[in-house]
């Protein structure tokens, strides 16, 4: 029989587990997200900060896996469909805008913001591990970070 403890800690553990391969799929999203980006921008100040950003994105991917596995639990493989259908969207926005810098940085803008919510989210819970709080509190600020940046870089286009 399941303590009330017990039940409790198995609760938590399994709404992490949920949390951070949400987190996950999101971080897959935004690294493929940004070298879609890459392939798709004129300006080469541009091309660098969204490598710059796909590599920040595959170390977020990377430190919630070894959270996950720390924790002794598989980690989810692939981004989410809805990360696919975004990026088909962001694909054919481009083509039809004569302004594809911009209008990519608008989709960034978008993607952004949908992440420091998801983050969030992850984070109101008080049933995310304590343990893995530090590495999602980490991400969520170079996230937030990553929006003023992609904000003012809009700006100036």
């Amino acid at each position: 029989m399941e303590t009330t403890r017990e039940g409790g800690q198995k609760k938590v553990h399994e709404n992490t587990v949920k949390q951070l391969n949400q987190l996950l799929e999101k971080s897959y999203d935004a690294e493929k997200g940004y070298k879609n980006a890459i392939d798709k921008i004129e300006s080469p100040r541009l091309k660098t900060f969204f490598q710059e950003r796909a590599l920040e994105r595959s170390r977020f991917a990377t430190e919630l896996h070894n959270e996950l596995s720390k924790i002794n639990e598989e980690p989810t493989t692939k981004g989410s469909t809805a990360g696919t259908i975004h990026r088909t969207w962001m694909d054919i926005k481009t083509a039809w805008t004569s302004d594809n810098d911009e209008s990519i940085l608008e989709e960034c803008i978008r993607g952004e913001k949908a992440s420091v919510e998801e983050y969030k989210e992850a984070l109101k819970e008080d049933s995310l591990l304590a343990e893995v709080r530090p590495t999602v509190r980490g991400q969520l600020s170079h996230i937030e970070s990553t929006l003023e940046t992609v904000k003012k870089l809009e700006d100036l286009n």
